[in-house]
């Protein structure tokens, strides 16, 4: 194009055109707004009710396409002046019911600043750091203010600015990187502080904001950052920061400021070096003293040096509740660690909690797994595969496991390691004779600490002077404590927070108290428990002491800060100090940073107090916060990993119940995600915990909300149990709305595990419930499983009408997320029934919408879709590319199931190439998954893999 007539574009900040030097005047709010759409989406096909959806939204006026056509001629003739009123055109093209609008490429700022980006992208990988920081600082030159900024906000809130946006944002972070490695920080910082203003709950952007803050002198800047950081994560989603940000943080606090030129700086999508080595024992006591008998006995073992080949050593530590096994192991665990440097694992098997919340060894594997690097998706669903594939993963590795409050043999078996040289460490109150006579565990027992040995423990924590000051006290201390540790130390925060309180006091208050509850006391000692324990509670803040009795409802293993305000009906900011109150004085353990629990005895003193300080009404109240608080943020998490999810609104919260415990936001369904894996023993605990003390809605919103979870994660058997807990719990509401959502959701956990004729007469009930209830949104989400139920039995005719039922109700309903959705739905129907052209049109539709939404899942199930029809129109290496995408993006998710399906599918295209040996890679890739997952589409693909399409022999 000439120079005369050479135009030049621009949306990443206002909306503006020039030819040659001049501005051209584009027009009103829907003018621009039509151009700023085609920008956005330059290239491609845009159809006319999409501008039309953008201009006006949801009430258009009966002109609209009109309108557009008149915008459209008034936009051709300014940007190709001279142009006939019918002709064509070459930059605005028209085609299939939409526009399209071309551009050379430098003459769009989007096209500038992505292909300046990719250039210091290639930069960063190959070159000197200086040049990928100038390029990067060049990419965001090219940004003047938020896309199509001159635009009104209610029109500009519907253009698709997701995606570049998201790009600014990204290319934030790594300009951060490259300006740190080159020692050039700040080249970027004013980027860095817009986009921490924009996005405060983005942590990986809020490190680097620390370290660029650090590195260009403003230290206390920084540290004040991640103090406002730490604030508004509790406050916003209740969660402590994450790892990128505590190393930020300490990178800070401890002055090692990233200098010019040092090195690389982290970057969170670089794959840690070599096998994760865990790091999980439990803090060592700083004053732990006493157990020399014991320390020699257990050092003394066979194992002490190396250990013989082809031995597992196993250690039980026995005794009564509160006598110190825990300590002790995790005291050995620390003096002996060094030998196993591939690391160590600890776990807390809750074997004497009270009913239901014992810790199941297939839930301790699942983190053990995590631990040691196995990806979620990789964890198999069956228990015993769970074991194999630990102990395969332990084979030839040096590693200490401490599995502490063990029930019985039965729950360790599964636990231990298969390979020599790892050393296992099992607490119990149980003697675990098992253990001892079939893995050859040596056993010990402990037993209270003798006078001596409970003067030393308490001159550690209290101080040689002061005990030895006061003998007769001490004696009686020591007497009524029983020699218990537990007890001991319960005695001795309490008195080390009053340094100049005598102990003989301390002692009066202990015979003071003595004779309170008995539900401790022990026929073998001359201690009631509970004697300590209240006084104990006695010392702390009267708030303390009342968060202490509620946190007895919260189902374990332990709890968050956020978890234990909505409990208390505090805020979270408030609550933290009352945790470390109780913290400490032993009341409370932190196994986890920000984590709290109990021991078993306290649990369960705890429970006594509850019933005692507070009526059937307070327990009640407080039960339902916390299931709004955890509802809350699973409905917000669902919402980011199934956007197009039907999902009813929540209801609000009670009356005087602080804003805090009921919110739920994250920054992106990564973060979401990890949110759900971190709380889903507790999650699943409490829909069961919310049927049973009679909080039936909330049992089915919970429910519900975790759906996108399970299926994510592959926890079907946990959905199934969730989704049948709801369904009682509607049946008991007797409300044909949520009946017909809760057969639904039982439908589909029913489904996922082969069980379609259950599934089928529970999707026609809601079927039925949802037409009664004239609810759009309902039928066309049961339509789209009654689809699925249809794919399953063979009948794809039967699945594309359901599907384009789904379709018209969601376009009727105006709920685009679901649209784009189903739309992928309708093209993959269209592709198994062979129309492949019908398919990719569909399916195209549906990407690009989907892209603009930023759904991530979405997208990997329409590459997948769009794969298979080329693959089937005969272009296989379109198809190839197609599956590595959806590939990529459903291991990027964690999402085992999809991917397996996929894998199938790329085994197919394989073998219709001739790749023989590529197909049989991949098949086997995806049985791995199914048989991993006890998914019945395990037997397919098998079949695929043992019949005569799978040999490759001599061809």
């Amino acid at each position: 194009m000439s120079g005369d007539d050479a135009v030049r574009f621009a949306v990443l900040g206002p909306v503006r055109a020039w030819r040659a030097e001049r501005e051209l005047d584009l027009g009103g709010p829907q003018a621009q707004a039509l151009l700023a759409l085609l920008l956005l989406r330059a290239g491609e096909h845009v159809p006319v009710p999409e501008i039309v959806d953008t201009v006006w939204g949801s009430e258009p006026p009966r002109t609209a396409v009109n309108v557009v056509r008149r915008h459209v001629g008034l936009l051709r003739r300014l940007l190709e002046p001279g142009l006939p009123a019918r002709a064509a055109g070459r930059r605005l093209v028209r085609g299939a019911g939409g526009y399209r609008l071309l551009t050379d490429g430098d003459d769009l700022d989007l096209v500038r600043f992505r292909e300046l980006r990719e250039a210091a992208v290639r930069a960063a990988a190959a070159g000197p750091a200086a040049r990928a920081a100038e390029l990067f600082a060049g990419a965001l030159s090219v940004w003047t203010g938020p896309v199509a900024s001159g635009i009104p906000q209610e029109v500009r809130a519907r253009l698709p600015l997701g995606v570049p946006e998201r790009e600014r944002l990204a290319t934030v972070r790594e300009a951060a990187d490259a300006a740190l490695r080159a020692g050039l920080p700040g080249t970027v910082l004013a980027e860095l502080r817009w986009a921490a203003g924009a996005h405060p709950l983005d942590e990986p952007l809020l490190a680097r904001l620390m370290l660029t803050l650090a590195a260009t002198g403003r230290r206390a800047e920084a540290l004040a950052a991640y103090r406002t950081a730490c604030d508004r994560l509790a406050d916003a989603l209740g969660i402590d920061p994450g790892p990128e940000l505590r190393d930020a943080h300490r990178t800070v606090l401890h002055g090692t400021d990233p200098a010019p030129g040092t090195g690389p700086v982290p970057h969170p999508r670089t794959p840690a070096p070599g096998p994760a080595v865990p790091a999980q024992l439990p803090h060592d006591l700083p004053s732990f003293t006493g157990r020399h008998a014991e320390l020699d006995e257990v050092l003394g073992v066979p194992g002490r040096g190396p250990e013989p080949t082809g031995t597992v050593l196993i250690s039980a530590l026995g005794g009564m509740p509160g006598v110190g096994k825990t300590t002790l192991a995790v005291h050995w665990a620390h003096l002996v660690a060094d030998r196993y440097p591939d690391g160590q694992l600890y776990a807390d098997l809750r074997g004497f909690a009270p009913a239901g919340a014992i810790t199941e060894p297939g839930e301790v594997l699942r983190q053990f797994l995590d631990a040691l690097g196995v990806p979620p998706e990789r964890v198999p669903r069956d228990p015993d595969a769970r074991s194999a594939l630990y102990r395969s993963v332990l084979s030839g590795r040096r590693v200490l496991v401490l599995l502490d409050n063990a029930r019985d043999a039965d729950q360790v078996r599964p636990l231990l390691p298969g390979t020599p040289g790892c050393l296992t460490i099992v607490t119990s109150r149980d003697e675990l004779t098992g253990l001892v006579a079939a893995h050859g565990a040596h056993s010990l027992t402990l037993r209270p600490l003798g006078t001596a040995q409970a003067r030393d423990f308490l001159a550690a924590r209290l101080g040689a002077g002061r005990t030895a000051a006061e003998p007769r006290a001490m004696d009686e201390i020591i007497t009524r404590c029983a020699g218990l540790p537990l007890a001991l130390a319960c005695v001795a925060a309490r008195a080390a927070l009053k340094p100049h309180f005598p102990l003989a006091a301390v002692a009066a208050e202990l015979r003071a108290a003595h004779g309170g509850l008995h539900a401790f006391a022990r026929p073998d000692t001359s201690v009631d428990v509970a004697t300590v324990f209240s006084w104990s509670v006695s010392a702390v803040s009267a708030e303390a002491a009342r968060l202490f009795r509620l946190l007895a409802l919260h189902p374990g293993p332990d709890a968050s800060p956020a978890a234990a305000a909505a409990l208390a009906g505090l805020s979270p900011r408030r609550t933290r100090p009352l945790l470390a109150e109780l913290a400490g004085v032993h009341l409370l353990t932190e196994p986890v940073p920000g984590r709290y629990g109990f021991h078993d005895l306290l649990r369960a003193h705890a429970t006594a107090l509850l019933h005692t300080h507070h009526t059937e009404a307070e327990r009640h109240e407080a039960t339902e916060r916390l299931l709004r608080h955890h509802l809350h943020a699973a409905h917000a998490a669902a919402a980011l990993l199934d956007p197009g999810g039907d999902r009813p609104a929540l209801p609000p919260p009670p009356r005087d119940t602080p804003a805090e415990t009921c919110t739920g936001t994250f920054a992106d369904d990564s973060r979401a995600l990890a949110w759900l894996t971190a709380e889903h023993a507790v999650l699943t605990a409490l829909v069961a915990t919310a049927a049973a003390t009679g909080h039936d809605r909330l049992a089915c919103l919970l429910a519900w909300s975790l759906e996108p979870h399970f299926e994510r994660r592959g926890h079907w058997h946990e959905g199934l149990a969730a989704q049948r807990t709801a369904l009682d719990a509607a049946l008991r509401l007797a409300e044909p709305a949520v009946e017909a959502r809760a057969q639904r959701g039982l439908a589909r956990a029913e489904g996922r595990l082969g069980r379609h004729d259950s599934a089928r007469t529970r999707l026609a009930r809601a079927l039925d419930l949802f037409t009664g209830l004239d609810d759009t949104t309902g039928l066309a989400g049961t339509h789209r499983s009654l689809g699925w139920e249809s794919e399953q039995r063979g009948d794809l005719a039967g699945a594309l009408r359901h599907n384009t039922l789904a379709l018209d109700l969601y376009r009727t309903a105006g709920h685009r997320p679901a649209q784009a959705s189903v739309l992928n739905s309708v093209g993959w129907y269209h592709a198994l029934l062979g129309e492949h052209r019908q398919a990719l049109d569909h399916c195209f539709e549906a990407l690009t919408l989907l892209q603009e939404l930023g759904d991530r899942y979405g997208q990997a199930a329409t590459w997948d879709s769009i794969a298979y029809a080329h693959h089937h129109l005969g272009r296989h290496p379109h198809a190839l590319l197609g599956y590595r995408n959806a590939l990529t993006l459903y291991r990027a998710l964690g999402a085992p199931y999809p991917e397996a399906d996929t894998l199938s599918r790329i085994g197919d295209t394989h073998l219709a190439t001739g790749d023989r040996e590529g197909a049989r890679a991949a098949w086997e890739q995806a049985l791995t998954l199914l048989t991993d997952l006890g998914h019945p589409d395990a037997d397919r693909v098998r079949a695929r893999l043992d019949g005569p399409d799978a040999w490759f022999g001599a061809v």
